[in-house]
């Protein structure tokens, strides 16, 4: 009786743990799927367009986006590129000194009480709906650099670049604080012995140990930056031009996509073209995904 209660047992934790194994599988293959489908949808939209009317020189080298034009329609999709890279650009001088020196503060320097609260309110950061961060810029933002750069409008580059810059921090701290906390405690103690102090431990010793994790964070900001549609399209002021300066109002991709995409005729050229746009923004995403991985593989071998 008892042996058979031991099998019972037995049987019901290997079933048990079939399970959850297949579940884990389910789990782990879903995303690829989920990624699969995406780009097949994306493309499958976008391949009529691509063949009928898809102009390669004026896609990449024209400005003029006109695509409701009766007349003479044009997809030049150059001006909304160089937008999207400016206010990334931006946005990365923004978020990269702010996110690594709080990493550095919260992992190196801050303890105990403070070094939870903070990480608390770093992570509540990344919390703010895009939407609240749009409106900062356009009734916040807008107005401060218009009073401090003596400018007519503060929808522009600077403003949108602030915004993403400050929406990419949060995540990027995260990131990169784990990758400082993921150094082992023997290398800092091991410098210190040698006398080194705190600063030229966390320079020589601990940032060049954590720059796999550091690399990474910085790559999904800039992911972020090229993926990010709200925020930039309140605050960039969505006017199809090619900088010059940072004041200057811009276009992004993404922007671009949301605020056309609801008023277009499904089948015309013109959502083909928007379609046509979110597979560029795809490939995209996935170069600097495996850029990031090149780069992290690349530095784990050196």
């Amino acid at each position: 009786m008892r042996a058979s209660l031991s099998t019972d047992r037995i049987d019901r934790a290997w079933i048990v743990d079939r399970i959850v194994q297949v579940l884990m599988f389910l789990g782990g293959i879903s995303a690829v799927v989920f990624i699969v489908g995406i780009f097949v949808f994306i493309t499958r939209e976008a391949l009529q367009f691509v063949f009928s009317r898809f102009d390669v020189v004026e896609f990449f080298t024209s400005i003029r986006w006109a695509p409701t034009s009766t007349n003479n329609a044009t997809y030049g999709a150059l001006a909304l590129m160089v937008g999207t890279a400016s206010v990334t650009g931006v946005a990365m001088l923004v978020a990269i000194p702010f996110s690594l020196g709080a990493a550095v503060y919260i992992s190196e320097f801050a303890t105990g009480r403070s070094r939870e609260t903070l990480k608390v309110l770093v992570e509540l950061l990344a919390a703010i709906p895009s939407v609240v961060w749009g409106f900062i810029g356009l009734t916040i933002v807008n107005g401060l650099i218009i009073d401090v750069f003596d400018v007519p409008i503060g929808l522009n580059v600077l403003n949108a670049g602030i915004i993403l810059g400050l929406m990419a921090a949060p995540i990027m701290t995260t990131i990169a604080e784990d990758a400082l906390k993921a150094v082992p405690d023997r290398y800092r103690e091991a410098a210190e012995a040698m006398g080194a102090t705190r600063w030229q431990m966390i320079r020589r010793v601990v940032l060049p140990a954590a720059k796999n994790g550091l690399v990474s964070a910085v790559l999904l900001g800039v992911g972020r930056g090229f993926g990010e549609t709200m925020a930039v399209l309140m605050a960039s002021g969505h006017s199809i031009n090619l900088p010059t300066s940072p004041f200057d109002s811009v276009r992004a991709l993404t922007a671009t996509i949301a605020a056309e995409l609801g008023e277009t005729a499904v089948g015309s050229d013109h959502y083909g073209a928007l379609f046509t746009l979110g597979l560029f923004l795809f490939l995209i995403t996935f170069l600097i995904n495996l850029t990031a991985d090149v780069v992290v593989r690349g530095i784990r071998n050196s």
